[in-house]
């Protein structure tokens, strides 16, 4: 199966290193993050999960879950946690799904065989309350993710979803934002208080909304 944007994430049952979970049930109306680990006690993986464990209170700001998997065990999670947890200087109480049988990550496409028939790649989804798939990334075995982009685009998604706007190349949270072409500049002008700069008919900006 292959997963795209915009489709629905698939619901599963999971042993995790919190205990058995429902993945829908897990996430409830907030936003999720599940991101996918080429295996245990693997060095790029420790320094994400770590950073991750660091970040919680930022997802929590923004409504947002994480959970982890990897095609490892329960008890070597547990076992892993804890490292991650002295080398990191973190306490990391987010689930880490065991799939040793690859169902799930098959589920969501993350074992891709040109890479490795067995371990998972570094993907990493973004699902919203509606349990809609709306941003994939992969990166390869060599290169941890950058987190900060992942918060970079949980705050456009959710600015987006309630503001009726876009955000340009390279936005940070405070920068003006786009005017989608689908609202006029005479509706936009009414929308958006703060004001309304247009550049080209099809390019406004206008501050961001929310602050």
């Amino acid at each position: 199966m292959s997963i795209k944007l915009g489709d629905t994430a698939p619901n599963f049952q999971a042993e995790t290193s919190l205990g058995d979970i429902n993945f829908y049930d897990y996430l409830g109306n907030d936003w999720g993050i599940l991101f996918s680990h080429p295996a245990d006690y693997t060095p790029v993986c420790t320094t994400e999960l770590g950073y991750t464990s660091k970040l919680q209170s930022e997802f929590a700001e923004r409504n947002t879950k994480a959970i982890a998997l990897s095609v490892d065990g329960v008890e070597d999670h547990q076992h892993w946690v804890k490292d991650i947890n002295e080398t990191q200087n973190t306490k990391v109480q987010f689930p880490i799904i065991a799939d040793k049988d690859s169902k799930i990550s098959e589920l969501y496409d993350f074992i891709h065989p040109n890479a490795s028939a067995t371990a998972t790649v570094r993907s990493l989804l973004i699902i919203d309350p509606a349990k809609k798939v709306r941003l994939i990334i992969t990166y390869p075995a060599s290169t941890g993710r950058n987190f900060n982009e992942i918060l970079r685009v949980l705050d456009s998604l959710q600015l987006a979803d309630k503001h009726q706007v876009a955000t340009p190349v390279n936005w940070e949270y405070g920068d003006d934002v786009i005017i989608p072409p689908t609202i006029s500049t005479e509706e936009a002008r009414k929308i958006f208080p703060k004001g309304v700069t247009e550049i080209k008919p099809y390019l406004r900006y206008t501050p961001q909304p929310n602050i």
